[in-house]
């Protein structure tokens, strides 16, 4: 695997087209899956910190975001997770751990429940619990991501960014502007998943990251915590929206701490 922990980059074959895939480390399989309307980039500043504790973290650019070429029909978490599922088929990996952050949550669900046997450890960043209860009355996000131009977009998550980082606020942009109109739809993808479907395959060890500032999904880590009894959780204090890119020493070790503990590293 490349030295210094910079990502490999590939595009890996699947039944739709490809899937852009970002590799780095050896050891255990960490799958991140991101939020709309971002791509791996989104773990880059995580990746390494992974890698250097042991794990092979592979990120996936959903299907119509970054370099992944979009789906022929209408999307949804389940396709989405069923080409992630394809993508890590054809990759050779059997098991692994799966990160998602807000809509790479939804999809880490979904993928977990298809297959739950291929999943050993499940991490819910900031992810909402799409039940009957959220779809009857969904946050409103009408100004996130709203926006067809570079500027209207970069207003539109400028609050969100740590004031000191405006590379992370480029970075979003770019990603949105290459999503187009999925910048925004994918939103709506991950309001109408019934995720109640799903919670009961959801038997391997669990950790919920809740970031107290985020508006949209800390709510919903009280919920979550009803609905997995099991699950583990997790605050990451002052962390917004764009947590994995925003606040990437915290989130790693959120997610290394419990990932460690699942995998017996270091004890």
């Amino acid at each position: 695997m490349t030295k210094g922990w910079i990502p490999d980059l590939q595009h890996i074959d699947v039944a739709h087209g490809h899937i852009n895939v970002a590799r780095v480390g050896d050891g255990p399989a960490v799958v991140l899956l991101h939020q709309t309307p971002r791509s791996w980039d989104e773990y880059r500043d995580v990746m390494p910190l992974l890698a250097a504790r042991g794990y092979e973290a592979i990120a996936l650019d959903t299907p119509g975001f970054g370099d992944s070429a979009p789906l022929p029909d209408e999307p949804s978490i389940h396709a989405w997770a069923r080409a992630a599922h394809e993508a890590l088929d054809a990759l050779g990996i059997e098991k692994c751990a799966v990160v998602g952050h807000h809509t790479g949550g939804s999809i880490a669900v979904e993928l977990a429940a298809q297959r739950p046997e291929r999943v050993d450890a499940l991490v819910l960043s900031s992810t909402a619990l799409t039940d009957a209860e959220y779809r009857a009355t969904p946050p409103d996000e009408s100004s996130v991501d709203a926006g067809e131009h570079a500027e209207a977009l970069r207003e539109s998550r400028a609050g969100f960014y740590p004031q000191d980082r405006p590379d992370l606020l480029d970075r979003y942009v770019d990603d949105a502007v290459r999503a187009g109109s999925l910048a925004r739809a994918g939103h709506h993808v991950v309001g109408s998943y019934e995720m109640e479907h799903a919670l009961d395959k959801l038997t391997m060890p669990v950790l919920l990251i809740g970031a107290t500032a985020d508006p949209y999904a800390h709510p919903q880590l009280e919920r979550w915590q009803r609905a997995l009894a099991h699950a583990e959780a997790a605050e990451i204090e002052g962390g917004m929206v764009p947590l994995p890119d925003g606040w990437p020493e915290e989130f790693a070790a959120a997610v290394l701490a419990f990932l460690d503990r699942v995998h017996r590293i270091g004890l």
